[in-house]
């Protein structure tokens, strides 16, 4: 099998190549032009680099011939882009764009990155019936994505899978999320205010989430979306605690400094029967582990 990754340099994208390098799978990893995130992967005959900007996939020139396709790639993910209309409305474009360069590379298989954001509020936890009500643009942009990738992907028949991910940590994660952002600021001893915390929670460590899109590859079912969490939810200040504890046992948190944010989800869980039914049992990283290996990740970086 030969792969073609967009986007590889995030958190789920370094340990997907990683693991498909363990397994003598031939990577293409198409980067953004002067991506500080190539440095990280390994190195291997086996990986191929092409920098490309989203905007340029529609008339890449890539010789070679690649049987699946996965999407990662995507324009002001975190921060307040995410709610940029015209940047979200490009990327929309942008992924018809990539499913037009996986059918001229060959791939039988393309693989999209949603988000929980498709769903908006919920109080139970996510499947793929659960009904979509997104209520910021960057929500609204990945389930419109998502659901004209699919019917492209019909017209040229190439497979099709969309899997919706919920709060993804781990090393090479970006510095503006709450997990990276907060440890740095505990390694730092500095003071950090959150939100009471009462949110219940989910976690799913980037290299469970790269194992879940590997077996995605090999048995994730045509035209199907899957609801990609862990089975660890609970309040989220436990979970703040927990990072605490591992940095800095004794340094205080101010849970309430923070007021919630308009239309906060207050309630992210995943039910993954479904995923576990077509890919079978994943092994899921404990957060206490999971952790460790992002505050040694952290710590590095800041070393360096």
């Amino acid at each position: 099998m030969k792969v073609v990754i967009t986007g590889p340099t995030g958190s789920i994208g370094i340990a997907l190549v990683q693991l498909f390098l363990e397994n003598n799978v031939e990577v293409l990893a198409i980067c953004r032009k002067g991506s500080t995130g190539i440095k990280y992967f390994p190195k291997s005959h086996l990986i191929k680099i092409v920098e490309l900007n989203l905007d340029e996939y529609a008339t890449a020139n890539i010789q070679g011939q690649y049987d699946v396709f996965y999407h990662f790639a995507w324009n002001d993910s975190v921060g307040p882009g995410r709610n940029n209309v015209d940047t979200q409305n490009s990327n929309i474009s942008y992924t018809l764009d990539a499913v037009r360069l996986a059918k001229d590379l060959g791939c039988h298989m393309f693989i999209g990155a949603g988000s929980q954001a498709e769903y908006g509020r919920s109080t139970y936890p996510l499947t793929s019936k659960t009904a979509t009500f997104p209520e910021n643009s960057y929500g609204i942009a990945k389930l419109s994505a998502g659901q004209l990738s699919r019917i492209l992907c019909e017209q040229l028949e190439i497979k099709h899978v969309w899997a919706r991910v919920l709060s993804v940590y781990g090393p090479y994660d970006d510095s503006q999320t709450m997990v990276i952002d907060s440890i740095r600021k505990m390694l730092l001893k500095e003071s950090i205010d959150f939100t009471k915390g009462e949110q219940i929670w989910n976690f799913l460590y980037s290299k469970d989430a790269a194992k879940i899109f590997y077996e995605l590859s090999l048995k994730g079912l045509d035209g199907k979306v899957y609801c990609i969490g862990s089975k660890d939810t609970r309040p989220l200040k436990s979970f703040i605690e927990q990072m605490r504890d591992e940095v800095s046992p004794l340094q205080p948190l101010k849970f309430g400094g923070i007021p919630y944010a308009p239309n906060q989800v207050m309630h992210l869980s995943a039910d993954i029967a479904e995923l576990e039914q077509d890919i079978g049992c994943i092994g899921l990283t404990t957060f206490s582990n999971g952790i460790r290996e992002t505050v040694d990740y952290v710590r590095n970086q800041l070393e360096n």
